[in-house]
């Protein structure tokens, strides 16, 4: 059985930058095993396995892969998958038209907007799955040991280090400074003593900047998981910039910012981040940015 991949780093408008992706755009007569076998051997943060979707409405059934785990849902596997399937112009026999798609996943369904420059395809734009989500509040020294920074870098006069979600729970932790930011290291161990994959996918460090366009800085680690560091996070971001939103105080928002992770990777990437806040409450967040084709070929299944 030949199955056919193509991989897009996402997230950047160069080759070698933001977060790969692998995506295999007809998964039909792949098992369970066999996606997450080969998401494995991939061995990237996230692999796509895209299905006919059980309600015609919508464009495809997409399955997200870790290396060592199915996800209900991520940021950008869905900007990559939107990107190809729109580029390749089908999914499945079905044409695509229009600039939007909807993607059934775990978590819901997933709204996507392309974005082009003129007539061509330059990345794409989501919508959550799910409203956020505040969960509980983590110790600042569990955080700290798992991550190998100090207590003190940790900053909290905004929000206690907390579980925030869109879709997919990730601890939301706000720094001090980009030193901090820097020297973040993570310990597996702590993770799955404090923070095993069914409480927490990972944690999320994040840093209020003013540099390049940029308004913030972050990194996100998931040792869990197989990503010991990611190099963009669009499930994280977009669930923070929900988060900021719901700390302002105005009850009509549209939050907009700026997010670059993967610095410290080599990996630079730009996230397009927006919550909107309606009378109080976040009702809807975003998450976007470019991608750029790298590779294709046949995997030789036997």
């Amino acid at each position: 059985m030949q199955v056919k991949f193509v991989t897009v780093d996402v997230f950047t408008n160069r080759q070698f930058g933001g977060n790969p992706l692998a995506v295999v755009a007809d998964a039909t007569g792949l098992s369970t095993q066999q996606m997450q076998s080969i998401a494995a051997e991939f061995n990237l943060a996230e692999t796509t396995f895209v299905l006919p979707p059980e309600n015609a409405e919508y464009t495809a059934n997409v399955r997200i892969f870790t290396p060592r785990a199915e996800l209900p849902f991520a940021g950008h596997p869905n900007v990559g998958t939107a990107f190809v399937l729109a580029r390749n112009g089908e999914s499945h026999g079905r044409p695509i038209r229009g600039d939007t798609l909807v993607f059934e996943e775990i978590a819901g369904l997933v709204g996507i907007a392309l974005l082009k420059e003129a007539s061509t395809i330059t990345g794409a734009r989501l919508t959550a799955p799910q409203p956020l989500t505040i969960g509980d509040e983590i110790a600042c020294n569990i955080i700290a040991d798992a991550c190998g920074i100090s207590a003190a870098d940790i900053k909290t006069e905004n929000h206690q280090p907390c579980i925030a979600s869109c879709g997919m729970p990730l601890v939301m932790v706000e720094l001090k400074d980009l030193r901090a930011l820097a020297s973040a290291r993570p310990r597996a161990d702590v993770f799955a003593e404090h923070l095993p994959m069914k409480r927490a996918t990972g944690i999320h460090l994040y840093v209020h900047a003013d540099h390049d366009g940029v308004d913030i800085q972050s990194r996100m680690f998931a040792p869990l998981a197989g990503v010991p560091e990611d190099p963009a996070t669009g499930s994280a971001n977009v669930a923070l910039i929900g988060l900021l939103a719901k700390l302002r105080q105005e009850p009509d928002l549209q939050l907009r910012k700026i997010i670059a992770q993967g610095i410290e990777m080599g990996r630079p990437s730009r996230l397009e981040a927006l919550a909107e806040k309606t009378a109080g409450k976040v009702v809807r967040t975003h998450i976007g940015g470019t991608c750029v084709p790298m590779m294709q070929g046949v995997i030789d299944l036997v």
